[in-house]
């Protein structure tokens, strides 16, 4: 499943000296840092300069947060690059399980830093689990939703494992806390992770295909129909689930015929629009 990915168009050189020379503006403004860091990264038009790039900024980020270990939104942002990179730079299963296991120790040393209970939260019961998190308020939003949507591709890339699928409830319920903590936060991309949590298994294994229908239909409603990932995973998870060709192509055809640039959304939408196009050609094959 896709994830929440973030970059910057510092070059090189930047990148160094920030890391020599930044350390004291960066423990005053970590936060601006790391959404700026962000937004230059879901706004870019170009995968392939990301691919090649983001090596050298997740070495940044390492540096960062050693040097400024208690600004969480540092956490954040290394946690959610190293996601977005083994997700959809990488191709070794055994280097994607690697960055996934750190990217996930980076979200949850975040979470730990909002939380104390939180500290080790795949040994909490889900009941527990969920008793602390509807303590927690919007302050704690943003580490939620990184934490889940970690820790949701964390298991994605332990799929051959049952202890990590074993996971899956509690992400749900971390997503479940940022629905009701703000609905609407990140154009609604909580509904297309729970969409996705809900439509990965088929129903004879418990999967929910029109709980996940509904979440993706919220997705696309709230993101006014400009996160093009919602309606691919629309058309991969629910419509080949249920095996409905017409919504399955008609979707991917709208992913395909959209305008990529949106604010925030650019990348994964270009990236979304590619996929699109691999699946309509293997739709004969699949249906």
């Amino acid at each position: 499943m896709s994830v929440k990915k973030i970059f910057s168009s510092l070059s090189v050189l930047v990148a160094v000296f920030c890391v020599s020379g930044c350390s004291s503006i960066l423990e005053k403004k970590g936060q601006h840092f790391a959404n700026s860091f962000s937004s230059a990264i879901l706004e870019s038009d170009d995968p392939v300069m990301i691919e090649q790039g983001i090596p050298s900024y997740l070495l940044l980020l390492d540096a960062l947060v050693k040097n400024n270990p208690e600004q969480t939104a540092l956490w954040q942002a290394a946690a959610s690059l190293n996601s977005a990179y083994a997700g959809n730079f990488i191709k070794d299963a055994g280097r994607i399980k690697k960055v996934n296991n750190k990217a996930l120790q980076y979200a949850f040393t975040a979470l730990c830093q909002r939380d104390k209970r939180l500290c080790q939260p795949r040994e909490l019961a889900v009941d527990d689990l969920t008793v602390i998190l509807k303590q927690l308020d919007e302050k704690s939003l943003s580490t939620l939703y990184v934490a889940g949507s970690v820790w949701a591709s964390w298991i994605q890339a332990n799929s051959d494992d049952w202890n990590a699928v074993a996971d899956m409830p509690r992400v749900e319920a971390v997503m479940q806390r940022v629905l009701a903590l703000d609905e609407r936060y990140q154009q609604g991309a909580a509904h297309l992770y729970l969409g996705v949590l809900a439509t990965v298994l088929t129903p004879a294994l418990g999967g929910r295909p029109e709980v996940g229908k509904q979440h993706f239909d919220r997705a696309v409603t709230l993101s006014k129909g400009q996160n093009l990932m919602a309606k691919l995973y629309y058309a991969k998870n629910y419509a080949r689930g249920i095996f409905d060709r017409e919504l399955h192509d008609k979707l991917l055809q709208e992913v395909i015929a959209a305008d990529p640039h949106a604010p925030d959304l650019t990348l994964s939408n270009i990236m979304a629009q590619q996929q699109a196009k691999e699946l309509l050609q293997s739709a004969d094959d699949y249906f």
